[in-house]
């Protein structure tokens, strides 16, 4: 694309977005949710929730607002220097001016001076036609403390997310089939310990198979780094299908244990000590904030797109619960897996191999969907980071060294371990807060601060949150804070005890 270093791609409806977007945010939190439900207690786990998704629709909002904002600057600085560069021909030449710039049928200003477009704001100035990585929001609203600081948490957030998929994919497969016993399919549901020692196949150890998977994930899903997040669209489709499936299979199963009178589950009211899983958790299952540019822009109709993101967060919350609540009652706390799929993979839970085999290998289906977006969203940051005004990359750099370096270092350190607890916890409780909150208000509140002095105080972000007072700000970013404090305090802790 003419102009900048990363491309929109093909448009989709706002129907395939929501599709997108309900991918990328139901991913491995959504299935570890009904544990730290059990350990958190029920009210306490469903106030956490509902607080915790309302807060990440916020901060959604947020960086929608500021993509927008991003987008009009962007515009008007182009308007400025065409007109700058026009004046020097030939004063009266202002028609052509907007007529490339506000382009792909948006209304059109011809006989308007330049000054009186950015003082009156019009409409179309706003427009999210461009994609802006959250990285060059970051350089345009942040001074240099602020982007080196951005660019530090996004960096580690997505490559531990990455490398948490990297590991969570083949850790899925070998659970799934290797055992000890030689029949895991109806074993892997009771408890059963194992160690990568243990054999798999023959000579095979679990730690084998499991390196083996590893490197079939990298050959099958590390060539979408190289492209666009459009070339998975058929994917995501189809594999939003089997997400549907499968968490209204897992609900209707342990409605039908429940009703026959098998429900084991006895959940508390409340235990303080399981709330800081559940915070992680919760965080880690909302989160969706780093990859809005590369699913927002593409939407062709966005005059709806808070509502169409409202939508996703009701349907996955109203997901998240049904599906937390019918686990705790159906099973008992020291039953439920960390990956609640692996419950369903007993054979006195459910005779039909299909079934189990479906439900213990979905876990594969929904990582692998997300893996390509994360990996191209890493890599259009990292383009970001190194770019300069009016630069350009080699061939060579832009399709094969940015990619690499993406895809390269999550699978070194799925390779050397796959204790996904230790890297969600690393991931999720500092790098993921700083992402989900701290950033899309320091986003917000620098955009409205720029847009006033560019635009006027007159003028309107089509746009702008619907949580657009300060006080909204303010609270996001207390709570962003408390939260370190929170997590820190409660690993001391946990640490001075042991």
């Amino acid at each position: 694309m003419a102009g900048g270093i990363t491309d929109t791609g093909e448009l989709y409806s706002p129907y395939v977005g929501l599709v997108y977007m309900f991918n990328l945010i139901v991913g491995t939190g959504a299935l570890t949710m009904p544990k730290a439900f059990a350990t958190a207690g029920w009210l306490v786990s469903l106030v956490l929730l509902m607080f915790l998704g309302f807060m990440s629709y916020m901060t959604t909002t947020f960086v929608v607002e500021a993509m927008a904002a991003a987008n009009a600057q962007l515009r008007w600085k182009r308007m400025e220097k065409r007109k700058e560069d026009d004046e020097d021909e030939d004063s009266s030449s202002g028609v052509s001016d907007t007529d490339v710039l506000l382009q792909d049928g948006y209304e059109r200003a011809e006989t308007r001076p330049i000054l009186s477009v950015q003082r009156r704001g019009s409409p179309n100035i706003f427009e999210i036609t461009e994609r802006v990585e959250m990285g060059q929001m970051a350089s345009m609203f942040f001074n240099k403390v602020g982007v080196n600081l951005f660019y530090f948490c996004i960096i580690i957030y997505l490559y531990g997310d990455l490398a948490i998929y990297a590991a969570a994919v083949p850790v899925s497969l070998m659970q799934v089939t290797c055992s000890a016993t030689g029949n895991h399919s109806c074993s892997v549901g009771d408890g059963t310990k194992y160690n990568d020692t243990d054999k798999c196949w023959g000579p095979i150890r679990r730690i084998d198979a499991y390196r083996l998977y590893l490197a079939a994930f990298t050959l099958l899903l590390g060539p979408f780094t190289f492209f666009n997040v459009q070339k998975t669209k058929y994917l995501q489709i189809m594999t939003s299908l089997m997400r549907w499936i499968a968490f209204i299979l897992m609900i209707i199963l342990a409605l039908i244990r429940i009703s026959r009178g098998q429900a084991e589950g006895h959940p508390s009211m409340a235990q303080l000590s399981g709330i800081r899983n559940l915070f992680g958790v919760c965080v880690y299952s909302f989160m969706c904030q780093h990859s809005l540019p590369s699913l927002i822009t593409p939407i062709s109709k966005k005059k709806h797109v808070n509502k169409l993101v409202l939508l996703d967060y009701i349907l996955i919350l109203a997901f998240y619960s049904l599906l937390s609540f019918t686990a705790i009652y159906c099973f008992r706390n020291d039953t439920l897996m960390d990956m609640y799929t692996l419950n369903f993979t007993n054979c006195e839970i459910i005779n039909v191999a299909f079934i189990r085999y479906f439900l213990g290998l979905f876990p594969v289906f929904t990582i692998s969907t997300n893996f390509p977006i994360i990996a191209v969203t890493l890599r259009n940051n990292w383009k970001t980071l190194f770019h300069r005004e009016g630069g350009t990359y080699p061939w060579v750099v832009d399709r094969i060294v940015f990619p690499a370096i993406t895809l390269v270092p999550p699978v070194l350190v799925a390779f050397c371990t796959h204790d996904l607890e230790s890297l969600v916890g690393i991931t999720g409780a500092y790098a993921g807060n700083g992402i989900q909150y701290l950033i899309p208000a320091f986003l917000a509140y620098c955009s409205r601060k720029d847009t006033q002095l560019v635009f006027g105080s007159g003028t309107v972000n089509k746009h702008l949150s619907p949580f657009r007072h300060t006080f909204w700000i303010v609270f996001v970013l207390i709570w962003g804070f408390s939260c370190f404090v929170f997590v820190t305090a409660n690993i001391v802790l946990s640490d001075s005890k042991l």
